[in-house]
Parts: structure tokens; sequence; C-alpha cells
């Protein structure tokens, strides 16, 4: 099947589906959608960031911090988050449940959900949706999103981990 047709869930901002859609319409129309962030750290602490092919129906080329995606239609987001790392990275391991989110930029609204897992791969890169990725420190990381094309929620993500991990480090020194 072409990923334009897959059926997704159309939510509202409380993440209650109030109806379907293919891919296609829901891009076309900006419609609020389900989808899954997973941030891949290796044991060292590097971030995995992927660049994307100029295929993908949004953010084409641009690098990403997250690898994941939208959820098929009555797909819940831990199945889809699994499914997603072994689908475009070609891993099984666990998956840490972080936090909810809501992201909406230039008609792509998402309620979403981020993950953290921790490998090494090695990874199989999907071809129709990563063009080359590697591990990355994160001081790195926020260098290069000044100067390149990152997916907006991607950082999105990315920043409220890294303000969650700054919050719980200032109460551990309390």
């Amino acid at each position: 099947m072409n990923p334009a047709d897959e059926i997704v869930d159309v939510v509202d901002e409380s993440d209650v589906v109030v109806g379907q859609a293919t891919r296609r319409a829901m891009r076309e129309r900006g419609l609020r959608h389900r989808a899954v962030y997973i941030l891949v750290f290796n044991p060292g602490g590097q971030l995995f960031v992927h660049k994307r092919t100029a295929s993908k129906d949004v953010y084409p080329a641009h690098h990403d911090v997250a690898v994941g995606g939208v959820l098929a239609s009555g797909e819940s987001y831990d199945d889809a988050a699994a499914r997603e790392l072994e689908e475009e990275l070609g891993v099984r391991v666990p998956l840490r449940r972080l936090f909810d989110l809501r992201f909406e930029a230039e008609g792509n609204a998402v309620n979403g959900v981020a993950y953290s897992c921790t490998t090494e791969g090695p990874f199989r890169l999907q071809e129709a949706e990563i063009e080359s990725g590697r591990f990355v420190d994160l001081v790195e990381v926020i260098e290069w999103a000044q100067r390149e094309p990152f997916c907006p929620d991607g950082l999105e993500v990315l920043g409220l981990y890294l303000d969650r991990l700054q919050t719980a480090a200032r109460s551990r020194s309390r």
C-alpha cells in the first residue's frame, strides 16, 4: 500500500478520535493526528540523528533527532513506537515512555508521545525514509540545528526532554 493511502485517526486536542482520513488527506487538510517520537541514545549518551529522504511527505530532506511516525488507525502509542523503531532502524529494544505532547506548526497538528531508548544497533536504516544517520553529542546537535534544517517537532521533543532533565537535576540538588 502507498503510505499516502494509509488510514489514520483524526483526533481533537484532547486526543479523542473524531474521524479517520487517509494520510494524504490528513496532510493536505492539516488534520490533527497521532504520532510517536523516539530519542535513540547510545550508552555514551550520544543521540542518533538522521537525515530524512527527499520523498518524505512532511519535512523532506530535513535532519531529525527522533525516529517515529504517524499511528495507523486504531493503533496504540506503545505499539506504534515499537513498530516505528523496528521499521526505521531495524531494532527491537525496550522503550521508556517519557511524556505526552501537543505540536502544531505549518499545518502539522500532532498529539504525540515521546519515548527514549538506549542501543548501539547495529541499525538497518529504512531506505524509503532515512538517507543517513549517526550518533552525535548533544552539544553538537544543538549547534547543528542552528545551521541546518531540522524537523521542528523533533526539536520540540528534544527541548522538552532536556527541560525535564534540568528540572530533575535542580530538584536533586536542593
